[in-house]
């Protein structure tokens, strides 16, 4: 029987986003791994869609042979978010009629597919753990995100704002990270401790 799921509700109000998410810990009971649900909300409790929700721990090695692909469909990219391990490759493939010119000047990872349409023949490696922001040099709306995170234990909220993450036992820091935070902005973070019977959520001072 699967490990039952513990709900973890953190509070994300985009208006006053520096002092809304506070850091979260997790405490989780000695025996088999536990589905945690994330469900992340803001303010009014609607929820948050494309919130990246990671564990971190010890860092984790490089994922080995690990792909992903970020496509250019409608003059935008699909998906908007996407949260990658280090040492993933991506590709780029360009499903548009127009050529697309992607881009990226974040320090986590420097590159350029100039002009071009198809798959480019290189997908790009992303090793360096943070936030990527993506452009295309023609198109000027065209944005995306990429989050590299050195752990294994990641997910990304869907359409109601809920990530489910398999977690080993021990203590562990949840990170959660959205594109309205921006790319310098640290990933916020709440307070909890978990155990096999109840969830009591704790509060930091803001």
């Amino acid at each position: 029987m699967p490990p039952a799921a513990h709900p973890l509700t953190v509070t994300h109000a985009l208006a006053r986003l520096a002092r809304t998410l506070l850091p979260l810990l997790v405490l989780l009971p000695c025996g088999a791994a536990l589905a945690a649900t994330v469900a992340v909300t803001d303010a009014a409790g609607r929820p948050i869609r494309d919130a990246v929700v990671s564990v971190v721990g010890e860092a984790a090695a490089a994922a080995p042979e690990a792909t992903a692909a970020i496509q250019q469909v409608g003059r935008r990219f699909d998906p908007i978010v996407t949260v990658v391990r280090i040492g993933t490759a991506v590709a780029f493939p360009n499903n548009d009629t127009v050529r697309h010119h992607v881009y990226s000047f974040s320090p986590a990872k420097r590159f350029e597919i100039k002009l071009y349409v198809g798959t480019p023949a290189q997908p790009i490696v992303f090793d360096k753990p943070g936030i990527v922001t993506l452009g295309c040099n023609i198109h000027d709306r065209m944005l995306a995100w990429v989050v590299v995170v050195d752990s294994p234990h990641f997910a990304k909220t869907d359409a109601a704002g809920v990530a489910v993450l398999n977690v080993p036992p021990g203590r562990h820091r949840l990170r959660v990270w959205h594109p309205e935070l921006g790319e310098e902005a640290p990933p916020f973070e709440a307070s909890l401790i978990l155990d096999a019977a109840r969830l009591v959520p704790l509060r930091l001072a803001r």
